[in-house]
């Protein structure tokens, strides 16, 4: 489904990532593992077509993502590594505003939102704002944002750094019965191996 060739980013004089080559099957839950500095993040930045690479390629269904990031954005879903939500809105209306970049409205929208409030388990918090909710609270809603347009491919980066075993696990679980209902495809970065261990078909070792 998607396909990485000799991809690097090159910084100046000094590559942030160089010769990734991996694939991701539809339906695979693939981990992506590596000590800090290896070029995770930058990896995910051209994969989401964030970042433009120095050299390489990024292929949906044999398609480059370079020349078309169009149609890859319509389908992805990321959950970045820091937190990236407005916290003196509310869940709900975190989730209406991102709601509206990805061009829902209307019914199609309030559907969404009910069903990812369902999702992440913050329903009963919805009108709270989001620098009232602990740091787990917050990682789920992350999710959620990322989960709003039904996306095909979803790419977390670290998604459990600095929360509770608790909302980790609530984690672990809403990825897993994802992948499982929905055949959803996703990208785990994680330096927990136990997590990489519970979730993944395949890794990938970056260093």
């Amino acid at each position: 489904m998607l396909e990485v060739i000799d991809l690097s980013k090159k910084y100046k004089q000094k590559y942030a990532a160089q010769g990734i080559n991996m694939f991701l099957e539809k339906g695979e839950i693939v981990g992506l593992l590596g000590p800090n500095g290896a070029g995770k993040s930058t990896t995910i930045s051209m994969l989401s077509s964030l970042v433009v690479p120095t050299s390489g390629d990024v292929r949906l269904l044999n398609e480059s993502t370079i020349k078309h990031p169009q149609k890859i954005r319509k389908i992805l879903g990321v959950v970045p590594q820091e937190i990236a939500l407005y916290t003196d809105l509310s869940a709900e209306e975190n989730l209406r505003f991102f709601g509206e970049i990805y061009r829902l409205k209307g019914a199609e929208l309030k559907q969404r939102i009910e069903e990812v409030l369902e999702q992440i388990g913050l329903t009963d918090r919805r009108k709270d704002l989001v620098k009232t909710f602990s740091g787990g609270m917050k990682r789920r809603l992350n999710i959620g944002v990322a989960l709003l347009h039904n996306p095909e491919i979803i790419i977390m980066d670290e998604p459990t750094v600095g929360i509770d075993p608790q909302s980790r696990n609530y984690i672990l679980e809403t990825v897993k019965r994802l992948n499982k209902e929905r055949g959803m495809t996703v990208l785990y970065t994680s330096h927990y191996m136990e997590e990489v261990e519970f979730l993944c078909d395949r890794i990938y070792i970056m260093d």
